[in-house]
């Protein structure tokens, strides 16, 4: 995973499971200002072993925010073979400390521009708010003092950010433009910090990009949470998104992620990340607190070209999160 041509990871796509990608697509583009592409549909073959489901046919669905880009994934009630997928709804009563929780920040030049413009969704039940308000990261947190912040949910209940950096914090696109810019991050929640690192940056190649303590009566107020401490944990790529650990300590103990989790379930997310060779990889998963969930390394033939990319694993990371390793 080293040497001259070697380039480094790079998220390709975010994506989540949802019941009605049509819903989803109007809502994130009223909304939020995501702009439609291309639709997929695949049906079976390599992806479908790759996903588990090898006669499965699956609809994907992507949309553009900025330079990233968001895929949802709708998968039939039957799997070509007869049997059901029970796709089960994200439970109502999850918080941000329980291990299936993922979310997308969105970043934005005027908080209160995207509250705004979200306003409708919100009053209406389409989606509904976390944060109690939104909220300015105190000063005494000198890693994200005056960043301000807003947590909600989409019409599937997927988590959801608006985030805006005061002008000494974030990349420096996130000062360019207005409007909502693009996604940041995807923030997940782990058990323990340690081989979370192992997994993202030892074996994946991300870069340890910050790791601070969040606590206190705001992030209490952004969390929905009482006695909230989290211990924050930045990986890079060497360009563009990044994903964020997020380590809730006690009280807030989360509940595991679910063993028998499927791609039909909402709480089934994926992160489609590149990386320069698969082949190590799959070698060292296991030692790096990984599990392989696809048959070994999936060619994906013709499928790939309408993909975008050529091989693929399908893991998942040591509390159970999945992503999709890829190799153009």
């Amino acid at each position: 995973m080293s040497g001259a041509a070697a380039r480094g990871p790079r998220v390709l796509q975010f994506g989540f499971t949802s019941t009605d990608a049509a819903r989803a697509v109007d809502f994130y583009g009223q909304s939020l200002g995501f702009e439609a592409r291309e639709t997929l549909q695949i049906d079976g073959g390599a992806y479908g072993q790759l996903l588990g489901l090898p006669q499965g046919r699956f609809r994907l669905t992507r949309l553009q925010l900025g330079q990233e880009t968001l895929e949802i994934l709708e998968v039939p009630k039957a799997d070509g073979s007869g049997a059901q997928l029970q796709g089960r709804a994200i439970p109502a009563d999850s918080r941000s400390c329980d291990l299936w929780f993922q979310h997308l920040c969105l970043v934005t030049s005027n908080l209160d521009g995207a509250l705004e413009r979200l306003q409708p969704a919100l009053e209406s039940g389409l989606a509904r708010a976390v944060s109690r308000g939104p909220q300015t990261l105190p000063a005494w947190n000198k890693a994200a003092a005056g960043i301000r912040a807003f947590k909600f949910r989409d019409p599937d209940g997927h988590n959801l950010e608006l985030l805006e950096f005061p002008t000494d914090k974030g990349d420096a696109r996130w000062h360019e433009g207005s409007g909502l810019l693009g996604i940041d991050h995807s923030a997940i929640s782990i058990s323990n910090t340690a081989p979370s690192c192992r997994f993202y940056d030892d074996l994946l190649g991300l870069r340890l990009g910050g790791d601070g303590l969040n606590s206190g009566p705001t992030q209490d107020d952004l969390d929905n949470l009482e006695q909230t401490q989290v211990r924050i944990t930045g990986h890079r790529c060497p360009r563009g998104p990044g994903i964020e650990c997020l380590e809730y300590q006690p009280p807030n103990w989360g509940r595991p992620m679910p063993a028998d989790l499927n791609p039909a379930d909402l709480a089934h997310w994926q992160i489609r990340l590149q990386v320069d060779d698969l082949d190590p990889i799959a070698t060292q998963l296991e030692a790096c607190g990984g599990r392989l969930l696809s048959p070994g390394v999936v060619h994906l033939g013709d499928q790939g070209d309408a993909l975008g990319f050529s091989r693929a694993l399908q893991v998942a990371d040591p509390d159970g999160h999945r992503l999709q390793l890829v190799q153009a």
